[in-house]
């Protein structure tokens, strides 16, 4: 969230595919019906008295969002119900939104109700979210030329192994790469000082780097594995990694996972990070969570202008939950001439295709694959990265 949306210097005149992506933003997120009707049943959920059933309607309302086609069509066909998780209840709630653009189900039930400031709080932890039918229909609109594309999409450069919290090898995920298309990863397991994360002890980073190289290795070029990690931003904006320890590593993604629910403003954290020494990737910048917090505020245009310089990328992440940062705000980033990163952030090979919500709100904010590392050559993301140490 933004405290401060300062005037942003525009370009002068926008490249026709970014023109396109705004109008097709604007019809396919208000168009969102399955994510307005998860929205309401997420509503009612915050209204029930037990936790049983409030769990109804949450198991519902993650069903619909996880749709790959428009609930308008399953209302239309009368095969709503067939949707495992939703009952009467939540169905009529859905038909309501694709009949009338609004529930009186819901708005009866707030009415009633003694918490409707608590509904107001958790409606603002939603915004600028997309459903998996929304995203699959970003993916497939034309947007013209230039705008960053899956077919542009060479790797991700932000997955965890079982060297930290992940679940899967590297060698797994590597598989499960080449499987989706990929040609290149980043692994970037949790720093040690995130102990909740099993972070990797730098010991332990010897090791893993002995394995990525044997990898590599067998791989013969036809796929390549980059030594990343994700450090954690303290509260000052330091990391919990030395610079002399962030240099044994190809690239730095620096992830807030602390503080995360605080009013105040934190832009000089942010900026400090931005600016750390080594620090190639701004990871999940907020750390936002869908119905549950807003992620950290700061000045995020003056973040951004300082990323441009440093040629830090802004990562959006796609992991459903996060869709960190979404595309409203990656418009000021690209206006700021900042480079981008689009990641799953995927702790598991099913999670591996977070990557097309990172792609989808890149594609809605207009950004160019020239701008988006994760369409770069491997010589491309070489220099680049050897650049960011040279900053140590």
């Amino acid at each position: 969230m933004v405290t401060k949306r300062r005037p942003v210097k525009k370009v002068a005149q926008r490249a026709s595919g970014t023109v396109r992506a705004l109008a097709v933003a604007e019809a396919i997120v208000h168009g969102d019906l399955n994510m307005a009707a998860a929205s309401l049943l997420y509503d009612m959920a915050a209204l029930q008295p037990t936790e049983r059933s409030q769990f109804g309607y949450k198991r519902a309302a993650k069903a619909i969002v996880g749709l790959p086609v428009s609930v308008a069509d399953l209302v239309t066909a009368g095969t709503l119900r067939e949707i495992p998780f939703v009952g009467p209840a939540s169905a009529r709630i859905i038909t309501e939104v694709v009949e009338q653009g609004r529930s009186p189900s819901v708005e009866a039930a707030i009415e009633q109700s003694t918490r409707p400031s608590q509904l107001a709080s958790r409606r603002q932890f939603r915004g600028a979210y997309l459903s998996h039918f929304a995203m699959q229909r970003t993916l497939g609109t034309p947007l013209g030329k230039g705008v960053v594309s899956r077919a542009d999409y060479r790797g991700d450069f932000q997955m965890h192994s079982t060297w930290s919290d992940g679940a899967e090898r590297i060698a797994t995920m590597v598989q499960a790469c080449m499987d989706l298309g990929h040609t290149c990863l980043g692994i970037t397991d949790h720093s040690y000082g995130l102990p909740i994360a099993r972070g990797v002890s730098m010991a332990d980073v010897v090791r893993q780097h002995a394995e990525i190289d044997e990898l590599n290795a067998k791989l013969e070029g036809r796929f390549r594995v980059f030594k990343g990690i994700e450090a954690n931003i303290l509260a000052d904006g330091n990391l919990d990694l030395q610079p002399d320890e962030r240099a044994m590593f190809e690239f730095v993604v620096a992830s807030p996972h602390s503080l995360l629910r605080r009013p105040e403003d934190q832009t000089a954290r942010m900026m400090a990070a931005t600016g750390g020494a080594g620090v190639t990737i701004l990871g999940h910048p907020r750390g936002r969570v869908f119905n549950s917090r807003a992620g950290v505020r700061a000045d995020w245009p003056r973040v951004f202008e300082l990323a441009s310089k440093r040629r830090v990328a802004i990562e959006l992440d796609g992991n459903w939950h996060r869709q960190d940062i979404d595309f409203e705000l990656a418009r000021y980033a690209l206006d700021a001439g900042c480079i981008f990163a689009l990641d799953s952030d995927a702790h598991a090979i099913g999670e591996l295709r977070f990557s097309e919500y990172a792609i989808a709100h890149a594609r809605l904010a207009g950004i160019p694959a020239t701008r988006v590392i994760n369409c770069w050559s491997n010589e491309e993301m070489e220099d680049w990265m050897k650049e960011r140490r040279a900053r140590s």
